[in-house]
Formats: C-alpha cells, structure tokens, sequence
C-alpha cells in the first residue's frame, strides 16, 4: 500500500532558476543596448531626413526630430510629383524613374541568386562528395580567389563583357557573378561533408545515380543553408554599386543603387536634395532590411553550423 501512494504521488513542481543580478550583467547589458543604439541611429537619422523639407533642413539641421514634416521626399522619390512641385519643394528637376530602376535591381538580383546557388551546388557536392584526381588541389585554388581583391577583377570583366558585346545590358551586369563564387562554394561544401554517408548509400542501393542523389536527397536536407546562401546573394547582388557603374549607361540597364548616385547628382540651385535622396535610399533598402529580418535567425544558425566541421 505505501508502495501504491508512493508511485501515485506527483513529484513537486520545478521552479524556473531566477539569474541574480550582478554588475557585470548589468553592464553587459547596458554594452549591447549602447550598441544597439548605435546601429540604429544612422536608420533613425535616414527617416528623420526622409520626413523633412529641404527648408527646414538648411534652417534646423541639428534637430533630432524631422523638421516641417511632410512626405514630399518619398513622392519625388517614386516619380508622383511634377516637374514644378519638386522644384519648389528644393528638389532637382529631372526625377527619379524609381519603378524602372527597381525592376532591374530585381531582375538582376534574381538572375545572379538563382544561377550562383544553382551552379555553386553542384560544384560544391563535387568537392565534397565525388572523388577525383586533384579534387583537393583545385578546391585549394578555388579557395584562393577569396583572397584576390574585386577591384583587380573589373577591369578584366569590362574587357570581357565588351568583347561579348554586352555593355549597357542586365545580363552585363550579372555575368561576371552568375555562376558561382568562392564563397558559396565553400559554404555549401562545408554542410554537404556534413550530411552522412550512410544516406547516399541506401539511395544507392535502391538505383538512385549521382544525379537524382544530388536533387532527391542533397539539396532537400541543405535547404536550410541554400535559403540562407539565397538570402546572402540577393543582398549583396542587390546592394552592388561599381561594377553596374561600369557597365550600365542608360535607363534600360541602370540598376537602383546607381540611380540614387545619379539622383545625387541632380544638385538643383538650392543644394542637394537630401529629403528626397534619403527618401530614395530609404525606399530602397526597406526590402532588404525586411528580408534579413526575416531569415536573420536562420542565417545566424547555418553560418554556425557550417564552420563546425
């Protein structure tokens, strides 16, 4: 009987551990809110800008709050107010085609992403799992392109793609990091060595070839670190500046980050424009902030776990 009510008897509830306070946590916090202020303030400082008048600008520059608040900038940054308004509101007379220009950010981005994780996969379950004279050596001299500086490559791309006859093209721009690149490569492989053996082999053994291997069971298990990588390269493929320069010279071909440059340059009588550039620049960096946002636990935890092994 005394076994019975014993075996009934529920065990007490475990309380949760209280961390006690102590100066060094409360300074590490006080360092991390420091920190997050810090990174937070350029965006603030973007915003506030974005929401004033050029005139109220010039006469409160300081103000920590948006000065005359109005949302003029953000119209003569999607193209809404005429040719009169945006000069009378200090800003430049030529406009910004910000629907244009953002498409062919999209395209571009979309095109080098696709094609890089595409091609990059493969390379990397052939460094990773397919065994071949030499396979260590040319992945070590793959490996090495991360150390060659970009800027010593540009002057060779714009020889190519002029050769190719593709200057002033979208396909121009995204050429020179369509493929593949180091970093990609290296990242993918890292997590394909990760993957056991003992997976290949049962799909082996019931006829699966190397192809279907690599698309049944490879990438689905490493779409994890192929959305990350996805996320990564749309962001930098999107943020890219000096080669679209270069390369792109007209409406049809100029990417967002370019235009802004170009909307800067539209330096009316008055000054710059700065409601409307911030406004711009805002507008333009909203979609990859909300991306990063929302994949960013995800990045964090595939870039951990690719450099464990």
């Amino acid at each position: 009987m005394a076994a019975m009510t014993a075996a009934t008897t529920t065990p007490p509830a475990v309380r949760p551990v209280r961390r006690r306070f102590s100066p060094g946590r409360a300074a590490a916090w006080a360092v991390m809110g420091l920190i997050v202020l810090i990174t937070l303030l350029p965006f603030y400082w973007i915003l506030r800008t974005a929401l004033s008048t050029n005139a109220g600008l010039n006469a409160d520059p300081t103000s920590p709050l948006p000065v005359d608040v109005t949302g003029s900038g953000f119209e003569r940054a999607l193209g809404l107010q005429s040719t009169k308004e945006a000069i009378a509101e200090g800003g430049a007379g030529g406009g910004l085609d910000f629907w244009r220009y953002l498409l062919n950010s999209v395209i571009v981005s979309t095109l080098i992403t696709g094609c890089q994780i595409f091609f990059s996969a493969m390379a990397a379950y052939a460094f990773a799992r397919l065994n071949w004279r030499g396979r260590d050596t040319v992945f070590g001299l793959f490996l090495a392109g991360l150390m060659v500086p970009t800027i010593f490559t540009l002057l060779p791309n714009f020889v190519l793609i002029k050769q190719l006859h593709l200057v002033d093209t979208l396909l121009g721009i995204a050429l020179p990091t369509l493929f593949m690149t180091p970093f990609a490569v290296f990242f993918l492989r890292q997590f394909f060595m990760n993957i056991p053996r003992e997976v290949e082999e049962a799909a082996l053994l019931d006829g699966a070839g190397k192809v279907k291997i690599f698309f049944r069971v490879i990438l689905p298990m490493a779409s994890t670190p192929v959305i990350t990588l996805s996320v990564l390269t749309y962001i930098t493929s999107w943020n890219d500046y000096f080669w679209p320069l270069m390369v792109s010279y007209s409406d049809s071909s100029r990417v967002l980050t370019v235009a802004l440059a170009i909307f800067r340059a539209q330096t009316p009588a008055t000054g710059v424009d700065w409601s409307g550039l911030t406004a711009a620049t805002l507008i333009a960096a909203l979609p990859m902030l909300v991306l990063f946002a929302c994949f960013a636990r995800r990045i964090v935890s595939s870039i951990g776990f690719t450099g464990i092994k």
